[in-house]
C-alpha cells in the first residue's frame, strides 16, 4: 500500500475526533469511544497489528488516564477544600486588592503562575491548577479553561524541570549515528541537547511575547459583554510587559544554565516583577475590565461547580495565610523533581513496574509519589484539614464532589489514551509499515520538502494533541525531524527545536489536557468547542515561528548544524 493511501487512512481517527467534536459538538464521552473503534479497526485490519501488541497498547494506556484522572481528582480535592475552608474568599479578595481587571488577573494567574508550575510539574498540571483558580476569582468555567489552555504552551518545553527536551528531545536522538556526526561537527552531545533547548527558547520568545495578549483578546471576543476584541488590545502594554517579564529570563536561564529550569525560573521571576509593578499601577489599563453580569452569561459558559464563597465564616483570613498551600505545593513540585536532590531519585524508586505486557516489549508503570494528583495535591488537600481548622462535615462536601466530579473525564480518558497508545504502537506490524503518526508526518515531509520549517511545528503539534504530551510528541517525532533535516542539509538544531516548540503549542488543543481541564471547573461537552477556538492561537503561533525559523535557516544562520 502506498505512502498516501496509508496517511489517509491514518488520519481517519484524528479527523474523526474533530469532526465529532469540533464540528458535531459531540462531548468527548462520546466522541472518544468511537474514535478508539476506528483506530482498533485501522490497526487489526489494514496495518495487521497482532492482537497482543493492541491489548498491551490498551492496556498500558489505560494505566496512564488513571495517572491524568488523579491529576484531576488532586486539583479538584484542593479546590474543594480550599473552597470549604474559606482561602478562596481570602485569594479572592487579595487579587481585587492587586487589581480588580479580569484581563490583569488572568495574566498573572494563567501566564506566570501557570509558567512557574509548568516548569516545576508539567503532565497537565497547571491547566487543572489554573483553571480552577480562575473560577474561584469569578471567571466563567469555559473562560478559565480557554486562557488556561492558551498560555500553557511557551514554558511547555522546559515543563517538569527540562523533561520534554532532556528527556524526549535527548533519549530518542542518542544514537550511534548521530554521535559520530556531532563528533566530525565538534559538538558534543551534552552542548547539543543543550543548543536545541536554547534555540528552542529562542523560537519561542517571539509568539511568547505576545501570548498574553493573544490570550485577552480571546477573551474580550468570546466573553466580553461587546465580543471585541478591541477590550484586549487595549490592555496590550501591560500584556506586552507582562510577556517580557517572563520571556527575558526564561531566554537568559535557557543559554547560560540549560533546560531544566527556563519555565520554573521565567515563571516565578516574572511573578517577582510584575505583582509590585501592577500594585504600582505600571502600565496597568486606567479601565477596568469585567464580564457582564452573570445573568447575561451564555449557558454554555457555566460549568456545574459551584463556588460562590462570598459569605464564608472565615473569608477574613489573611491572603498569605489562604496562598500557603499553593506555596507548599510549588517547594515540594521543586525538591522532587530537581534530580540533584535525593527526595527526587526516592520518589521515583517507590513504583511499580509491569513485566513485558502480553508477550510484547510494552511495560507499564506506576508511581505514585511522582503524580502530582498524590504528591502534592492530595496531600496538601490534606494538611489543609487541620491547618484550617475545617470541621468533618466541610472536608465530607470537599471529597465527595470531587469523587462525583471524575465520572465524565475519566470515561473520555480511558478510550481517549489507549486510541493514542494502538496509533503509536501500530508500526510493530509484518507489513513493515511504520506507525500511523510516522506515516502522517512520512507523507507532509514528501509534500513540503525545502519549505518544511514551515510545517514542522505543526508535526510536533500533532504529537502532542494525540499523545497528551510534548515530551511523548518529542519521543515519537525528534527523530524523524532530525533526519528530514539530514536529508535537506539544513540546521538540525533548529528543525528538532520546531518539533519542541510545536509539542509545546499543541497542548493548547490536546485532547487530555483539554478533558482533564474541563473536568476541574465542571464543564460537559464543550471540549470541541474549546479545541476549535484554541486552534486559532495555535495556528498562528506555529506559523509565526515557521517563518522565523526560515528565516534563521536559510538567511542568518545557514551554518548552524
Amino acid at each position: 500500500m502506498n505512502n498516501g493511501l496509508l496517511a489517509l487512512l491514518a488520519l481517519i481517527p484524528i479527523a474523526a475526533i474533530f469532526i465529532l467534536m469540533v464540528g458535531m459538538r459531540w462531548p468527548a464521552t462520546r466522541a472518544m469511544p468511537l474514535s478508539f473503534v476506528l483506530a482498533l479497526i485501522l490497526a487489526f485490519w489494514v496495518w495487521d497489528m497482532p492482537l497482543n501488541w493492541i491489548m498491551a497498547a490498551s492496556l498500558n494506556g489505560i494505566v496512564i488516564a488513571v495517572k491524568i484522572i488523579l491529576i484531576v481528582f488532586g486539583a479538584l480535592a484542593l479546590l474543594f477544600t480550599l473552597r470549604e475552608s474559606g482561602a478562596i474568599a481570602a485569594i479572592n479578595r487579595g487579587f481585587s486588592s492587586v487589581s480588580p481587571d479580569r484581563r490583569v488577573q488572568a495574566i498573572i494567574i494563567a501566564w506566570l503562575f501557570g509558567a512557574f508550575i509548568e516548569g516545576s510539574a508539567g503532565f497537565g498540571t497547571p491547566a487543572a491548577l489554573v483553571a480552577p483558580l480562575l473560577l474561584s476569582l469569578g471567571f466563567p468555567a469555559l473562560a478559565a479553561v480557554m486562557v488556561a489552555l492558551i498560555v500553557n504552551s511557551t514554558p511547555v518545553s522546559f515543563g517538569a524541570v527540562g523533561t520534554p527536551t532532556l528527556i524526549g528531545v535527548g533519549a530518542s536522538l542518542n544514537t550511534p549515528e548521530i554521535l559520530e556526526s556531532l563528533s566530525a561537527s565538534g559538538l558534543s552531545y551534552p552542548d547539543f541537547i543543550k543548543q536545541i533547548g536554547a534555540w528552542s527558547a529562542t523560537l519561542h520568545a517571539i509568539p511568547g511575547i505576545f501570548m498574553p495578549l493573544i490570550m485577552l483578546v480571546m477573551l474580550t471576543r468570546y466573553f466580553g459583554e461587546k465580543k471585541s476584541y478591541k477590550e484586549g488590545l487595549a490592555a496590550w502594554p501591560y500584556a506586552i510587559f507582562a510577556g517580557f517579564c517572563f520571556v527575558i529570563p526564561y531566554l537568559a536561564v535557557a543559554w547560560l544554565l540549560g533546560p531544566e529550569f527556563p519555565g520554573l525560573l521565567g515563571g516565578l521571576l516574572g511573578l517577582l516583577i510584575l505583582i509590585p509593578a501592577t500594585k504600582a499601577g505600571f502600565l496597568v489599563p486606567k479601565e477596568n475590565w469585567d464580564f457582564g453580569p452573570k445573568s447575561t452569561w451564555d449557558k454554555k459558559w457555566m460549568g456545574s461547580i459551584s463556588m460562590d464563597v462570598q459569605n464564608h465564616k472565615n473569608a477574613n483570613m489573611s491572603v498569605l495565610y489562604a496562598w500557603m498551600p499553593y506555596v507548599f505545593i510549588g517547594i515540594l513540585l521543586v525538591i522532587s523533581r530537581v534530580q540533584f536532590l535525593p527526595i527526587n531519585a526516592w520518589i521515583k524508586s517507590i513504583k511499580y513496574a509491569s513485566p513485558p505486557l502480553f508477550g510484547t516489549n510494552i511495560i507499564t508503570e506506576f508511581d505514585p509519589l511522582y503524580i502530582p494528583g498524590i504528591m502534592p495535591f492530595m496531600l496538601i488537600a490534606i494538611l489543609c484539614i487541620p491547618m484550617y481548622k475545617m470541621s468533618k462535615s466541610q472536608v465530607e462536601v470537599a471529597w465527595k464532589e470531587a469523587v462525583l466530579r471524575i465520572k465524565g473525564p475519566f470515561i473520555a480518558l480511558v478510550f481517549a489514551v489507549p486510541l493514542v497508545r494502538i496509533m503509536m504502537q501500530s508500526g510493530n506490524n509484518p507489513n513493515d509499515y511504520g506507525s500511523m503518526p510516522i506515516v502522517m508526518a512520512q507523507f507532509m515531509a514528501s509534500t513540503f520538502q525545502q519549505a518544511w520549517p514551515m510545517v514542522s511545528a505543526f508535526v510536533g503539534a500533532l504529537g502532542a494533541f494525540m499523545s497528551g504530551s510534548n515530551t511523548v510528541s518529542n519521543m515519537l517525532f525528534s527523530l524523524f525531524q532530525y533526519s528530514i533535516a539530514d536529508s535537506l542539509d539544513i540546521s538540525r538544531i533548529l528543525v528538532v527545536s520546531l518539533q519542541n516548540i510545536g509539542g509545546a503549542l499543541g497542548n493548547m488543543i490536546c485532547v487530555h489536557n483539554v478533558i482533564a481541564a474541563c473536568a476541574t471547573v465542571g464543564l460537559v461537552g464543550m471540549e470541541g468547542a474549546l479545541i476549535k477556538r484554541n486552534l486559532i492561537p495555535m495556528t498562528v503561533a506555529s506559523l509565526l515561528v515557521g517563518i522565523i525559523a526560515l528565516l534563521l535557516i536559510f538567511v542568518f544562520f545557514p551554518d548552524l548544524y
